[in-house]
């Protein structure tokens, strides 16, 4: 492999936290605890450690030696297989498509930080402009019609903040609010300033960003601990019932949870990857930082239960009355429970500054794979970076601005479910097996080999051809399977909304076979010819003009294809060179 002059890395720890600060986001905080409280406490770990040595670990490690080995985007490394560079396409759209929504989600946490700056918080009585009749606190929140009752918390986030009282749904948008509209703008300008130079800037920002997550943690579960309740919180997150792993959910929940929050499929660590010098242990990397994520999602739970056990407590309702995932655990619950505190007011400074940086390097790092996956496919872009990423910023803040209207929570609702569920565990499937199965496990290995010194054992080598494969093809048929429509609420999407959803799903996944007929369509030659061009390196294409095709990596239970595909084609096979597993 003869490397090309390629921007790098200022130090090899700015790669090590933007790959951490991407893979630990906001889901962190806000999905892992809740999924191990409701499914069996720490016997979820069972499930959720499993699927990481199989799939999670095996899958990382995989997209870094890929980006780091052939130096390219998303899109520009499958010049190792060239048919399959739809794959690549495919990755940066969802990229992109989760960019538009994304960054609303920092947009909220840095208005709760500019509301935060009082000396009593907004969000503690029922007396504003945007309460509703139904407002009421815990206190008389009790009562048979409880169901009709919002608290102050509740009401300011959905009433205060996105105003959505003003709009009777999906078809009744209204204008953007210049509220949060001026919020996005900044982390629009934030994600520019530390993206414009490349990851010279990005790889400085997020020595800010990556870390400053874990510092507000350890503070606030110092904290926490201190409440009355807490203990009883944390006990709830790590009481231990093995009988939940009888229950099939469990453990879907937790192979979805290790799909996504490793962040592989969405071309960011291909893209980090790039950057690095050649020699780079890749291996000791992926070990690092997966292990790195998933003991941040365990450790944040204890921060959340703790809190949660307060509220709990302090409000003398059960635990699983307060505790919730998402958007409601730390635009809801996690402020409301702060506004309770001595000083709530820098607490709550504190807390919202954690999710502004949490959500800051994941959204850099979804921005840099679309900008490095579309510079590296089109190379007069490389002159241009400063005016590519501008256009590419402000691309996303125009989208945007339709979830930053009265209805945005439908259209953020509606973004959220389709642009990066069953099509990025599509994605994943068609990645797993161009390397595995077209490009070869052993050709594979033997490129990591040339970059660290070190070939992969057969422990990867059996995930990487069968295990992963299989199981990214198992999640990608539950994801369909258990498909349900979109909701907020008690409110239900019309159809032609969940057509729209639809369209952006297939949008990114039909770059696959798009790009696959649009390769074989373009290449010189008879169809056995462009096959045989489509499947092979392109440092390799010389070998297909002597007829020579080396690239059928499978086993010898195929041998009749090399026979039907020999004598067709009339093409010299070599078997010598097929590369068996």
């Amino acid at each position: 492999m003869v490397t090309k002059e390629r921007e790098t890395w200022g130090k090899k720890i700015d790669f090590l936290l933007s790959v951490i600060g991407f893979a630990v986001d906001l889901a962190n905080v806000w999905r892992f605890p809740y999924l191990c409280y409701k499914n069996g406490g720490g016997a979820f770990l069972v499930p959720y450690l499993f699927f990481m040595v199989i799939a999670g670990m095996p899958l990382f490690y995989m997209e870094l030696a890929l980006g780091q080995y052939n130096r390219e985007g998303a899109a520009g490394v499958w010049k190792i297989c060239p048919i399959f560079k739809g794959v690549g396409f495919t990755v940066i759209l969802i990229s992109l498509y989760v960019g538009f929504y994304y960054n609303v989600i920092i947009s909220w946490a840095l208005f709760y930080l500019f509301s935060s700056f009082t000396s009593e918080l907004p969000w503690v009585h029922c007396n504003n402009t945007w309460n509703s009749p139904n407002c009421s606190d815990w206190a008389d929140n009790s009562s048979v019609s409880d169901i009709y009752k919002s608290t102050p918390a509740q009401e300011y986030f959905e009433r205060g903040v996105l105003h959505i009282q003003d709009s009777n749904g999906i078809n009744d948008l209204g204008r953007p609010r210049w509220q949060l509209t001026s919020c996005l703008a900044v982390v629009i300008v934030l994600l520019y300033f530390s993206l414009w130079k490349g990851v010279k800037t990005s790889g400085k920002v997020v020595w800010i960003t990556a870390t400053m997550p874990y510092v507000v943690l350890t503070v606030l579960l110092l904290r926490g601990v201190t409440l009355p309740g807490a203990i009883d919180g944390i006990k709830a997150y790590l009481s231990v019932d093995f009988l939940r792993l009888c229950d099939p959910k469990v453990w879907i929940e937790a192979a979805t949870q290790i799909c996504f929050s490793l962040g592989v499929g969405f071309g960011v660590l291909i893209a980090f990857s790039s950057y690095n010098k050649f020699s780079n242990n890749c291996y000791r990397d992926a070990i690092i930082t997966t292990s790195i994520n998933s003991l941040t999602s365990f450790f944040s739970g204890f921060v959340v239960f703790s809190f949660l056990g307060y509220m709990s407590y302090k409000h003398n309702v059960a635990l699983d009355k307060v505790a919730r995932d998402g958007a409601g655990l730390v635009f809801v619950i996690y402020p409301e429970a702060i506004a309770t505190l001595p000083g709530s007011s820098v607490w709550a400074v504190i807390f919202f500054i954690m999710l502004l940086t949490l959500g800051i390097d994941s959204a850099m790092g979804g921005m840099e794979s679309v900008i490095t996956g579309l510079i590296d496919e089109f190379k007069f872009l490389h002159k241009h970076r400063e005016l590519f990423t501008l256009f590419i910023v402000v691309s996303t803040f125009l989208i945007s601005l339709f979830c930053v209207t009265n209805g945005g929570m439908y259209v953020f609702t509606l973004l959220d479910h389709f642009a990066a569920g069953t099509s990025i565990l599509f994605g994943v499937l068609i990645e797993a097996i161009g390397i595995a199965w077209f490009y070869g496990v052993d050709r594979f290995s033997d490129d990591i080999e040339e970059m660290i010194g070190q070939r992969p054992g057969l422990y990867w080598r059996l995930c990487w051809k069968f295990v992963s494969p299989c199981f990214l093809l198992f999640m990608v048929v539950v994801s369909f399977a258990t498909f349900n429509p979109p909701n907020y609420g008690t409110y239900m999407f019309p159809p032609w909304a969940n057509m729209v959803g639809w369209c952006l799903a297939i949008s990114s996944m039909s770059m696959v076979p798009l790009y696959a007929i649009y390769k074989l369509c373009t290449l010189p030659g008879k169809f056995c010819d462009r096959l045989a061009y489509a499947i092979t390196p392109e440092t390799e294409h010389h070998l297909v003009d002597n007829g020579e095709v080396r690239q059928f990596t499978v086993s010898a239970d195929l041998t009749m294809i090399y026979s039907y595909y020999s004598h067709v084609c009339r093409t010299n096979i070599h078997t010598d060179n097929i590369m068996y597993f």
